[in-house]
């Protein structure tokens, strides 16, 4: 019986690493062949896109850097994210732990209303805020646009934060306010230790979110000197779309940032997400 127990524990892990490793192959093989033609010619990526480069043609590189503007775009994505982060963690924060105690009186209407937010496209939006943003001389403005970047990931925010908040012992909190603390010092030095993984899982995800987005970043950050990495690649298309080499290393410029980001982070995402499950 002990024999057969075993057994089948082996074959599980077998089926599963298998699984796993098979998914891993299916997620790394774009990118591994992104990599690969990122360094060849145009004539070798259209004769043959699977084979590794004769030369390595690191002026790809080059070429995409100057071509993209991506020193500036940079500077505009990273401008652009941070602020989204920072409105979308303090607000988020607030909201979440006001709404985890049912502190106020319509907590459960504040939640469905974020609930049914969460579903409504930020297309039928477009037009409004264009007009208002326009109106307010806000057009190309990067602070600006990170509002409206907030507002659309706020209510997914919102729900992740209260689910951190839940999972933190009511007698913290009590014992603090025995101790003589207001709010914003429950907030700071008792709530804030304890749901910081929440605080960076949600600062991943806003962040790559907003580092990627295309639709409102394109339609109000008009003009070359306001766009992001992603804005600047997405304009070689119409240059380069010939030549594959420059735009496959442009596409490593704009990812690989983001991918070592995410593997100097995991731990902190993992850890975040799994605290945040205890509760919902």
């Amino acid at each position: 019986m002990a024999a057969t127990s075993k057994k089948n524990r082996i074959i599980t892990g077998l089926l599963t690493h298998f699984v796993l490793i098979l998914l891993a192959v299916i997620c790394l093989a774009p990118i591994l062949l992104v990599v690969t033609n990122s360094f060849k010619s145009n004539a070798e990526i259209v004769g043959s896109p699977l084979s590794l480069p004769t030369v390595l043609h690191f002026e790809n590189y080059v070429q995409a850097w100057t071509t993209g503007k991506f020193g500036k775009g940079f500077l505009n994505s990273i401008k652009l994210t941070g602020c989204t982060i920072l409105i979308v963690l303090i607000c988020s924060t607030l909201a979440g732990y006001v709404l985890s105690g049912k502190r106020i009186k319509g907590s459960g209407a504040v939640l469905t209303y974020f609930m049914m937010a969460m579903t409504v496209p930020i297309q039928l939006f477009l037009f409004p805020l264009y007009f208002a943003y326009a109106n307010l001389g806000l057009i190309g403005n990067i602070p600006a646009t990170s509002l409206i970047l907030a507002a659309t990931y706020m209510p997914l925010a919102v729900f992740l934060m209260r689910t951190f908040f839940l999972s933190v012992p009511k007698e913290l909190e009590e014992a603090a306010r025995i101790d003589g603390a207001n709010t914003s010092q429950v907030l700071w030095h008792v709530m804030r230790p304890v749901v910081s993984p929440g605080l960076v899982t949600v600062g991943i995800l806003i962040g790559l979110q907003s580092w990627n987005e295309y639709l409102i970043s394109s339609t109000f950050l008009q003009g070359e000197k306001n766009f992001t990495a992603t804005l600047g690649f997405l304009s070689m298309n119409g240059s380069y779309g010939s030549n594959m080499g420059v735009l496959m290393a442009a596409a490593m410029v704009l990812i690989g940032p983001v991918i070592i980001f995410f593997l100097l982070m995991q731990k902190q995402f993992i850890d975040g997400m799994v605290s945040g499950a205890v509760k919902g």
